[in-house]
Formats: structure tokens, C-alpha cells, sequence
């Protein structure tokens, strides 16, 4: 693996009891990537990302995170891992019986070791790289669409990960604050180099964000184009994947 890929997928097939939906999918994700898995409804985003992830098993294949096979390593290594990543589930995953700051606390107390003190510093830091300084004493319920989302990203950004994971992160939200969420994302990137995993079928938030896609396919139950979006929408010999590009339209 070169020294630069942070994430290998080999020969993945996955699906759930006798459905398989992915089959013998490779890819890569290189050390601060924007990254973007996409496709029409059904083909398996959310379920790459799972696998991903670690949420759940594949058929057959392997995901290495830096080199570190996470389908068979140990318990002691699954966990040390997981200390490395961030996740921003669709629906934000706050715990609504929770303020902001205690969100946000919840994956630092449960990974450190850290003084009350230094926690509190974290989260207010981490509050602050999503602007939303001064919230931390808000329930979720509190929240707006879009503070909700930023909410979540700052819980997924708690331990500093070196890979953050975004299930649609701009679902459900109008398109100027898809436009900041997007802002945000890159901000992120650019100034610490935090990888960036995203799945979604927000054309304009492509576009925006992704160095790099691939495309996953019901069908074929693989990956039918990878690259950059920009090149793909005018070069890929699948007039599938050009009609998704230009138009935005579902496959």
C-alpha cells in the first residue's frame, strides 16, 4: 500500500442475509482527500460506508485503515482505531436529552482521560470550528436543520480524527445552507488535512467538495466510474454516468 492511502477497500462484497448489494469492490482514499461516494437510490452508499466504518461485516474482502485490516483485526485494534475516526450519521445523531456541550463531551470522556477542565476546553474549541460558540448549553431541539448538522460534525470532530465520515450530511436542507455545510467541510480539510469520506447525491455539493468519486450502480453492483467529477461529467464513456453529471438526475 503506498504511504499515502489511508483507506483500501479490496474485493469487497457485502449485503444483508441472502442479498448482496456490493460485489468485489475496490477502491482507495489517500491521506486528505475529499472524498465522495455516489449513485442512485438503492446501490449501496450508506452500506460502503457502514463497512467502512466498521458497523457491519462484509460477505467476503477486506478495509485496511492505514494498513490495518479492520474486517479481522483485534478488539484492542478495532477500538484503537476507532479513536482515529469521526462519524456524522444523516440524522445527526445528537442525543436529544443532551445539551450541545455534553454531545460533544460524551466521545471524549468515553476515549480519555482527559481533566474535566481539558474536556471543556475541547468543546468549546470544537463548538467554535463549526460557529456555533455559545450554543453549548442548547438541546438539539433548540436547533435549527442546519445548526443540528454542525452540531453533529462538531461531536464527529471531538477526538480530532484523522478520517471524518459524513452520511449526507446536507440532507434535508435548503440550498444556502448546503452551501455552508459545504464551506465548512472544505474548511475543515484545508486547515488541519482531516480526510474526508462523504457520501451524497447532492450534485452542487460534489461539484464543490469532491477531489475524487466513485459511482456505485445497482445493477452491475460495483463501481462504474471513479475520478474527478469535473472530468467524468465531460469524458466518461458511460452515458449513464455523463446523464447523472449534467443533469443531476438519479440512475
Amino acid at each position: 500500500m503506498s504511504p499515502n492511502v489511508i483507506i483500501e477497500v479490496k474485493k469487497l462484497s457485502a449485503g444483508y442475509g441472502e442479498k448482496t448489494i456490493l460485489e468485489n469492490i475496490d477502491f482507495h482514499v489517500t491521506q486528505g482527500e475529499v472524498f465522495v461516494i455516489l449513485g442512485g437510490s438503492g446501490c449501496g452508499k450508506s452500506t460502503l460506508l457502514r463497512q467502512i466504518i466498521g458497523l457491519e461485516s462484509p460477505f467476503s474482502g477486506h478495509v485496511l485503515i492505514k494498513g490495518i485490516d479492520i474486517t479481522s483485526c483485534s478488539e484492542a485494534e478495532f477500538h484503537a482505531y476507532l479513536k482515529t475516526i469521526g462519524v456524522l450519521f444523516q440524522s445527526s445523531g445528537l442525543l436529544g436529552s443532551m445539551s450541545l456541550f455534553d454531545n460533544i463531551a460524551l466521545p471524549i470522556l468515553e476515549y480519555s482521560s482527559l481533566s474535566k477542565k481539558a474536556v471543556e476546553k475541547i468543546v468549546r474549541l470544537k463548538l467554535k470550528q463549526v460557529d456555533l460558540e455559545g450554543f453549548e448549553n442548547h438541546l438539539p431541539s433548540q436547533l435549527s436543520g442546519g445548526m443540528k448538522k454542525r452540531a453533529g460534525l462538531a461531536r464527529a470532530l471531538a477526538l480530532s480524527p484523522d478520517i471524518l465520515f459524513l452520511d449526507e450530511p446536507s440532507a434535508g436542507l435548503d440550498p444556502i445552507t448546503t452551501a455552508e455545510i459545504d464551506e465548512l467541510i472544505l474548511r475543515i480539510n484545508r486547515s488541519v488535512g482531516t480526510t474526508i469520506v462523504i457520501v451524497t447525491h447532492e450534485l452542487d455539493s460534489i461539484f464543490r467538495i469532491a477531489q475524487r468519486v466513485i459511482m456505485l450502480d445497482k445493477e452491475t453492483k460495483g463501481i462504474i466510474a471513479q475520478g474527478n467529477p469535473a472530468v467524468l461529467k465531460e469524458t466518461h464513456e458511460n452515458p449513464l454516468v455523463r446523464k447523472f453529471f449534467n443533469s443531476g438526475i438519479q440512475i
